[in-house]
């Protein structure tokens, strides 16, 4: 992916404390010099100072109203015992899982995670000492931050007094994460372990949402992944894919095999080819010693790899985001009293930039329901003091484990539609009641099985034959029935034999259900009619079936005998693949038997990269929106 770097030699670093011996203190004579009231910011995650942190804790007792500025911090987060409340003030940028239950011992500041860095160097939140954690540093003098660069480069370069953990433990990684020793006021040293986190597998359910959201990504694109459950999950599912390249805020243990593999290659990335861009990582050895002077991966400070205005320069950028609650509306809640904490972090970063870049995909996953199932995550208003993570106009996707809802550019009805066909089923009757209430949709809604039924008036079309005949296009209704038994046994049995594959004298019922109750986005069908002395008659009729786990939609459509020959099969394709591409879907498939000419040249006449093959007289063929 990216030549050795000939500047790194860690060898060089052994006898750094003969040449700086004079920068030399312990931790407790290095935190001593710390006086009550200041504002101390606390190295993040795995890379806390560990030494630095039990230093000042030892001296509590003799500190009055210390605030604690710290982004996320792991293992046992001591400085947030009840007992020491009257000694350190906590303020933190995110909330995690872990510490919720102190959150009442501090405060929690919502903020864009890369604004700030500007908060610290233009003196509106003041750093007067930071605790952080480096290498020793090398023959330049210049130490790496390691598996930590995030806020804490800012936070050191605009502190007033630095003290630096020096950890021959800490790997040496690459990018805009350096500082030079002499920018450093103590160097404290220290060999203790870096921290490890071990993340939770993730759960069956997570795993179906992975499943799904990794059908939409496509090969070459730069993907943003982080470490809750679902995202992990998503990496066991990129095994297949190619050249993809990543560009996120944090990554853990997860990403080695898809770099070993060579799935990710960041081949196709227009901003910083080749590498793999992060902020932070957290996880075990295995990690640290993989990117340990590895030139493949870039360590950046927060203000560029959160920055929205470059994120929406890389193209086809996906991001992965998980939310506590989303509502009809299809703006996501991060956190909020009811939904418990799970700060902001760089989600909206992301979900903002990926939402403009060229082939952004903006995808927001969470599980249907929370609470042990009994309550839905899936709401018609979000909770009180719920924190909006994403705005209702800039997600693209939601998943849950029952499929994915296409949201952008979609009406309040599509929308409230979309997510009520991906909620847990024990609350979609609910919810459509509520969504009733609130006027996002009409009260003349039915349902079948589990499906919406709301037949969407935007897909209406029409097409003028040669000779001047008005062919409409509309969704099929519940009402079709009649019309649509008329249409089969109209047909010749050379037309059944190829849409069908085989000799049918009847339409089963099942099969008639299927065609008639869509959800009008993973199951679509299209009917072209004319007028008659009756209503109108049904001549075409076009179908789609998506598969969540590929993305992919099998496609089928068949013409009156009569009405054949006449451009009505090609125009119908073309609008399907327009609904579907509406829909977020990536491409079709069709089973079509080699001696089904006609149905071949439409095909080919659908303006999608096509690719076939052949295998007992029946081709197999895939059209490719992209």
């Amino acid at each position: 992916m990216a030549e050795p770097n000939p500047d790194y030699n860690k060898e060089t670093s052994k006898n750094w404390q003969e040449h700086y011996s004079s920068m030399i203190a312990s931790a407790q004579e290095a935190v001593a010099r710390i006086r009550p009231g200041q504002r101390v910011f606390i190295g993040t995650g795995c890379a806390q100072p560990q030494e630095l942190i039990q230093a000042l804790i030892n001296r509590a007792a003799e500190l009055e109203v210390i605030d604690i500025i710290h982004l996320l911090t792991f293992g046992e987060p001591s400085y947030r015992h009840k007992e020491l409340a009257k000694h350190f003030h906590i303020n933190s940028f995110f909330i995690w899982d872990t510490i919720n239950e102190s959150q009442e011992l501090g405060d929690f500041t919502p903020i864009f995670l890369s604004d700030i860095p500007r908060m610290f160097s233009s003196g509106e939140l003041p750093i007067d000492v930071a605790l952080i954690q480096v290498t020793p540093p090398n023959e330049k003098g210049m130490c790496s931050l390691g598996i930590s660069v995030d806020i804490t480069k800012s936070a050191a370069e605009n502190a007033g007094f630095v003290i630096a953990q020096v950890n021959p433990n800490m790997p040496w990684t690459m990018g805009d994460n350096l500082l030079y020793v002499h920018d450093i006021d103590i160097l404290v040293p220290s060999e203790c372990p870096i921290l490890e986190v071990t993340l939770p597998e993730p759960t069956e359910t997570s795993r179906r949402i992975a499943e799904y959201v990794a059908a939409l990504i496509p090969d070459g694109s730069t993907v943003e992944l982080g470490i809750r459950p679902i995202p992990l999950a998503v990496a066991e599912f990129l095994k297949d894919k190619r050249d993809l390249g990543i560009h996120t805020e944090i990554f853990s243990d997860a990403i080695i095999d898809l770099v070993k593999s060579g799935v990710i290659t960041g081949a196709r990335k227009n901003i910083d080819r080749g590498k793999i861009v992060a902020s932070l990582c957290m996880g075990t050895r295995k990690l640290y010693d993989y990117i340990d002077g590895n030139p493949a991966f870039s360590f950046r400070p927060a203000e560029y790899v959160s920055d929205p205005f470059l994120i929406r320069l890389q193209h086809n950028m996906v991001a992965i985001s998980v939310a506590q609650e989303i509502d009809l509306t299809g703006q996501v809640c991060a956190h909020s009293l009811e939904t418990g904490f799970s700060g902001l972090g760089s989600h909206m970063d992301f979900t903002h930039g990926t939402s403009r870049a060229s082939g952004g995909k903006s995808i927001v996953a969470l599980e249907s329901t929370r609470n042990h199932s009994e309550i839905s995550r899936i709401v018609a208003h979000l909770s009180h003091h719920a924190s909006i993570a994403a705005t209702c106009c800039e997600v693209h996707y939601v998943a849950t484990e029952y499929g994915v809802a296409y949201l952008y550019g979609k009406s309040l009805r599509q929308r409230a539609l979309a997510l009520i066909s991906i909620a847990h089923p024990k609350f979609r009757a609910e919810l459509l009641k509520e969504a009733i209430n609130d006027n996002y949709i009409s009260a003349d809604l039915a349902a079948f099985e589990g499906k919406t039924l709301v037949s969407p008036q935007e897909l209406k079309t029409l097409m003028v034959l040669e000779d001047g005949t008005q062919i409409n296009f509309r969704p099929m209704h519940p009402t079709d029935e009649k019309h649509m038994r008329d249409l089969f046994h109209s047909l010749s049995e050379q037309t059944i034999h190829y849409r069908f594959m085989s000799n049918l004298a009847r339409i089963p019922q099942k099969q008639v259900l299927n065609f008639l109750y869509t959800d009008y986005r993973n199951d679509m069908a299209i009917v072209g009619t004319v007028p008659e002395a009756h209503g109108e008659e049904i001549i075409a009729i076009g179908r789609y079936y998506l598969n969540p786990r590929t993305n992919t939609a099998e496609v089928a459509f068949i013409v009156r005998d009569q009405w054949q020959k006449r451009g009505i099969g090609t125009f119908l394709l073309k609008y399907l693949v327009t609904i579907a591409k509406r829909n977020g879907i990536a491409g079709f498939t069709a089973e079509v038997l080699m001696d089904n000419k006609s149905m071949i040249a439409v095909l080919h006449k659908s303006n999608c990269k096509i690719r076939s093959q052949l295998e007992d007289r029946v081709y197999s063929y895939e059209l490719d929106f992209e």
